[in-house]
């Protein structure tokens, strides 16, 4: 299996003293490409702070990111930023759409941001497989909870980006709707051969991934493949 993404001796600190708090502590993790994994733990054990660091959202105390084998911050900002928009998706709790824009719209503008030009055959297949053909051209926030993630999927998966980071990508969902959303993105990132790394608190969320990573205090305590007990 080929390593898409590395960590080494990842770390990032905050305060001092007394004050210190170890959001992420020398953590070294290996993620291969095809695989989803799942970073589970409770609230302040860091796995937010890790998914930031791995999409270059922020800035490692020390240690290494490495991404198709390319140190992610031995780029400056605007590289940084290049890189993101075309190798990385990301899907976060809150959506992110803009809400003036419509569905098409929303789903293409950091392909526009970037300069790039649209694979309108490729972005119209993926707007089929997650059930929004007949909601192109609806704004955003006429649309269900369900069908506003599903839009977030689409837009993440649309720049054809090697990893796709999701933050509690079904944190605002109801049960049904947010297995039904996760089906889809299991599904999506099989058929397009990408790797996904999501975070979350849910037990029965994790267990659909590949692999199951567990942070507690800042340090992985827990690697297990998929079947394994946690």
């Amino acid at each position: 299996m080929m390593t898409i993404l590395e960590t080494k001796i990842l770390k990032k600190y905050y305060g001092k003293g007394e004050n210190l708090v170890k959001a992420v502590d020398e953590i070294d993790l290996q993620v291969n490409k095809g695989e989803f994994v799942s970073i589970i733990g409770k609230s302040g054990s860091g796995k937010s702070t890790m998914l930031h660091l791995l999409g270059g959202l922020d800035r490692p105390s020390n240690g290494k990111v490495l991404i198709d084998g390319k140190d992610i911050f031995s780029m400056d900002d605007d590289e940084l930023a290049i890189f993101r928009r075309r190798e990385i998706g990301f899907i976060f709790q809150s959506f992110n759409l803009i809400p003036v824009l419509n569905v098409w719209e929303n789903i293409v503008l950091p392909i526009g941001l970037d300069n790039q030009v649209v694979d309108e055959e490729y972005v119209n297949e993926i707007i089929k497989m997650l059930g929004l053909e007949h909601k192109k051209d609806t704004l955003v926030s006429n649309l269900s909870g369900g069908q506003q993630q599903r839009v977030a999927i689409a837009r993440a998966l649309a720049s054809k980006p090697s990893i796709i980071l999701a933050d509690e990508p079904t944190g605002n969902l109801d049960s049904q709707t947010g297995n039904e959303v996760l089906t889809l993105l299991k599904n999506s990132i099989k058929k397009y051969n990408q790797t996904l790394v999501m975070i979350t608190h849910d037990n029965s969320v994790a267990q659909m991934a590949d692999r199951t990573v567990r942070i507690e205090d800042g340090k992985i305590t827990q690697n297990s493949i998929k079947k394994a007990v946690i």
